[in-house]
């Protein structure tokens, strides 16, 4: 009874953390939700088939993949360099210590900056790959949120 309160809420706990990956960069979010749905399958015995489980780590591989390909190919189509992939990245990481929507102005700010310092680009250049660095990083997020969020209900379902 208690182990399998605890082995729900640590169910739980990973899908909710994979949301919350999901959003932030740098962080794993559908491999962590993954892991909730692991814990479930393992614990409470036929409420996830072996099936399901394998075709959600397929899903997160894929997502995973899709998430890092994604951003950079968008990038590079606006006629973006690793510059604004970069100071893209690095502009969301410092906009988390604010709020999200300073996360999301920290990377265009930063792939502008990226781009128009070390990228030698001029203002119009530079903002383009800011908004491709931009759609990239709101495809890629979105993405991974849709099969986290996916995946929570998954858990729930289980308990």
């Amino acid at each position: 009874m208690i182990g399998d309160i605890l082995m729900a809420a640590l169910g739980v706990i990973l899908g909710l953390l994979g949301i919350i990956g999901s959003i932030i960069p740098a962080v794993p979010g559908p491999p962590i939700s993954w892991l909730g749905v692991l814990v479930m399958y393992l614990h409470f015995d036929g409420s996830i088939s072996p099936q399901k489980l394998w075709l959600w780590l397929g899903i997160t591989v894929v997502v995973t993949i899709i998430d890092f390909v994604v951003p950079a190919r968008i990038t590079k189509f606006t006629g973006g360099s690793k510059a604004a992939v970069w100071g893209s990245t690095i502009g969301m990481l410092l906009g988390i210590f604010l709020t999200p929507i300073g996360m999301i102005l920290g990377g265009l700010i930063g792939a502008f900056v990226g781009e128009y310092t070390w990228g030698s680009k001029d203002g119009l250049n530079s903002t383009s790959a800011a908004l491709g660095s931009f759609v990239g990083f709101l495809v890629g997020t979105g993405l991974k949120l849709f099969v986290a969020v996916w995946m929570i209900t998954i858990i729930i379902a289980a308990i």
